[in-house]
């Protein structure tokens, strides 16, 4: 390689680094003095390395086919630090895009442009309004809402973790209990530091001191003796799906509301965020925060549906095995999932595609569903055959998801990945409950298959998250304001 060209690329390697590097401790004080989010085109930067904000500056030119320097985003990233703002989730590379390559801002300088755009959180101060929020039940979802808590551990964080219950544990429960928060075969090691308090019977990560407690069903708990008040009790068991069950939540002092992370029974409101978080009302205590697959699905279906029409549909997913199933082959009440999960693809029952139409009505009745466990611990597939209302053309489809993708009102739910190369290992750790893989889309006609990637585990408990900020009352804007995309 010629020399010089050698050292241009390191040269301008060790640029990107720097600045990198100079962002990370801002990131996390506009996180944890303001509660500011910041993102690059939906790639959130909470908690990441040098290399992941070098990574998601990469990803705009897949996007805009034009580069976006870090140094082109570091000047507006100091200009936020220095900004009393309200808490938001800002798109870093959104705001620099359109300030350095938008004609409708030449001109501007950064402070006239950071006013114009952030008008509605500048100099906004509110009163930090602190919710306590209970985990009862501490599995893989208990355990992904922990982190996810403590992640955002801060002055200014209005989310408390409080409290896990769990059934009565024998001698070393605690410690078994912190390391399984500690280590993650799937999700890898905890960020950052977990300490065991044997005395109190408590859990300490990050500045959270979460109180453990032993119970073997929900009335037992007085909440209020360990200083907890209307809390947002999140039921991770499952072990109860209709009001009677879960109002049992409600009979405990200093309980507040319920959400379930499973699907919901009866009369129970079940929320697909971004597809009908509007139907939460203050008065409701008792929610589900759907299943997995239904918050994979339903935003994709929802915004096919509003542009192409959906006459019918068929949705197959392909799912990872879960606890539900044996590890080897033993008796079980469900057909097939007796079967060792380890060694066999099984077919199985899903509800999912009917639950579509508690999130979004206007599908009732139009979709069938099955699905096929598979010997995989993490990231599913959803592969959905629509029947639309209008003939269409691959480039069509894909270029409209990739908008709903990056400017709509579904930014949070939905991903899309134009690589020839990604297979289900790449999406653990998603955030987005969906992402759509766009070679491989079909179309043919008014026939149109899609593939859409879930962590159903992780890009789950963020959706689940959103609902808990939603039934607290904390609903930060999302800024810059996407245009809206005509349907």
């Amino acid at each position: 390689m010629n020399q010089k060209l050698e050292q241009e690329l390191l040269s301008s390697w060790q640029e990107r680094q720097e600045y990198a590097e100079q962002m990370l401790p801002i990131l996390g004080s506009l996180y944890r003095n303001k509660s500011v989010e910041i993102s690059v085109y939906g790639r959130s930067l909470l908690g990441v390395s040098a290399i992941d904000i070098i990574k998601a500056h990469r990803t705009v030119r897949l996007k805009e086919q034009q580069k976006l320097r870090l140094r082109e985003s570091w000047p507006l990233l100091q200009a936020l630090q220095k900004k009393t703002l309200a808490p938001a989730h800002i798109d870093l590379g959104k705001l620099a895009y359109s300030y350095h390559f938008d004609p409708a801002f030449k001109g501007l300088s950064i402070e006239q442009y950071l006013t114009k755009q952030l008008k509605d959180i500048l100099d906004v101060k509110q009163p930090i309004e602190v919710q306590d929020v209970v985990l009862y039940g501490f599995g893989r979802i208990g355990r992904l809402l922990a982190r996810l808590l403590i992640e955002r551990q801060g002055s200014n964080n209005k989310l408390r973790l409080k409290a896990i219950v769990v059934r009565g544990g024998k001698e070393g429960d605690l410690e078994k209990r912190a390391s399984l928060l500690r280590r993650d075969s799937v999700h890898g090691p905890f960020n950052g530091s977990i300490t065991v308090d044997k005395e109190k019977n408590a859990i300490k990560a990050n500045g959270s001191y979460i109180q453990v407690i032993y119970a073997n069903s929900p009335v037992e708990v007085d909440y209020t003796q360990y200083g907890i008040k209307d809390a947002i009790v999140v039921d991770n068991t499952g072990m109860w799906r209709d009001e009677d069950g879960l109002g049992q939540h409600l009979k405990s002092k200093g309980v507040k509301k319920v959400l379930l992370t499973a699907p919901g029974k009866g009369n129970i409101k079940n929320i697909v965020y971004g597809v009908n978080h509007q139907d939460i009302a203050q008065a409701d205590t008792i929610l589900s925060a759907a299943s997995c697959t239904t918050n994979a699905i339903t935003p994709v279906l929802k915004v096919i549906d509003e542009k192409f029409g959906i006459n019918s549909g068929h949705v197959e997913t392909v799912h990872s095995f879960t606890n539900d199933q044996n590890l080897i082959d033993n008796f079980h009440q469900g057909d097939r999932r007796g079967r060792s999960a380890a060694l066999n693809m099984v077919i199985t029952e899903t509800g999912a595609a009917k639950a579509v139409s508690k999130a979004y009505p206007n599908l009732h009745g139009k979709l069938t569903g099955s699905a096929i466990r598979v010997p995989t611990p993490n990231v599913s597939l959803a592969i959905l055959n629509l029947h639309l209302k209008e003939s269409l053309q691959k480039e069509q489809v894909n270029a409209y998801l990739r908008d709903m993708a990056l400017f709509s009102s579904l930014q949070h739910q939905i991903d899309y990945t134009a690589s020839t190369e990604i297979v289900s290992s790449d999406l653990v750790g998603t955030r987005a409950p969906a992402v759509v893989d766009s070679q491989a889309t079909i179309v043919a006609g008014d026939r149109t298959t899609l593939y859409v990637w879930y962590d159903n585990e992780f890009g789950y408990s963020c959706q689940v998250l959103k609902v808990i900020q939603h039934m607290a009352n904390i609903v930060p804007p999302t800024l810059p304001e996407s245009l809206p995309i005509q349907l």
